[in-house]
């Protein structure tokens, strides 16, 4: 259990690390997110990009248990 731990808080800290390079390459405003701007309220749901990260990581965690 301990490694699972420390393994997530790794990946969480290199996600964290990566985030800004991934916004230049678009990711995070992808046709399909939903942004909704009104006087005094924003609302963002990135669908596309969560179902995007979802099928990388799938992919990834694919790979290894292999």
């Amino acid at each position: 259990m301990s490694r699972w731990l420390i393994t997530l808080g790794l990946v969480l800290v290199a996600l964290g690390l990566l985030w800004p390079l991934a916004t230049r390459l678009g990711l995070g405003r992808l046709p399909g997110d939903i942004l909704i701007k009104r006087e005094g309220f924003t609302f963002y749901f990135p669908l596309t990009t969560g179902l995007l990260v979802s099928a990388l990581i799938t992919l990834i965690l694919w790979i290894f248990r292999r």
